[in-house]
């Protein structure tokens, strides 16, 4: 059963070593990251599920000791996903983040990985949920994503006016703990929106179903003109 789940967003802007000089913009966010994060491990998990958006090469469940890297971004840097054995897949981007972040608290136990691709319809996201919620008796999720790439006219997607109101139905919606809310997101708008938070959103939803949870928002901006949030279920 989900007993806890932290929503953060899972740009690589978000490893100091990766945004550089630009590595303050970002603090106030790791900040809210981190009280998120200690949300999870008040909860005493027996299994914490880091879910992120990936590619078809990247989707997937990855076990505990999987690694990834920010060598792409120019940074000599590598993560890993709890304990474990070497794999030999490579984490996602979007869940080196989510491994980065743990390495912060010191995470090491119980933990594993999954890849969601971005285009998967919400009913299996919802599925896809349910099933991870059952797979212990106390289940924690990590869940990694964006909002809208589309808040400004520098950012990846170029200024769309309908990107502001999509986040703030996806802010609402995390910050409230709002299941039903998790569902009712456009996939077809998000995908015009290059949301890439909506699918593993959509599994939380799936798997908070019953859990009774409460939420906050610690976190909501748009600081490249893509939105931002983190909060915190429990």
């Amino acid at each position: 059963m989900l007993v806890a789940a932290a929503v953060c967003p899972c740009p690589p802007l978000l490893v100091p070593e990766v945004a550089a000089g630009a590595a303050p913009e970002l603090d106030a966010a790791r900040t809210a990251c981190a009280d998120a994060l200690g949300v999870l491990a008040a909860a005493r998990p027996n299994l914490l599920i880091v879910i992120g958006p990936a590619d078809e090469e990247g989707r997937g469940p990855h076990p505990a000791g999987a690694r990834g890297s920010f060598h792409g971004f120019g940074v000599d840097l590598d993560v890993r996903l709890g304990a474990g054995g070497p794999q030999e897949r490579p984490l996602p981007p979007s869940l080196a983040v989510g491994a980065w972040l743990l390495g912060r608290t010191g995470w090491d136990d119980a933990v594993e990985g999954l890849g969601v691709g971005e285009p998967l319809e919400g009913e299996r996201c919802v599925t896809a949920g349910r099933g991870l919620g059952a797979r212990a008796e106390r289940v924690a999720l990590l869940v990694m994503g964006d909002g809208s790439a589309c808040r400004s006219l520098k950012a990846p997607g170029y200024l769309d006016e309908r990107a502001a109101a999509f986040d703030r139905q996806a802010a609402r919606a995390l910050g409230a703990a709002d299941v039903e809310g998790l569902k009712a997101l456009d996939e077809s708008l998000a995908y015009e929106l290059k949301v890439a938070g909506r699918a593993p959103w959509q599994v939380l939803a799936g798997a908070a179903e019953g859990a009774g949870l409460g939420g906050q928002l610690l976190y909501e901006d748009a600081p490249y003109g893509v939105g931002y949030f983190v909060a915190a279920w429990s």
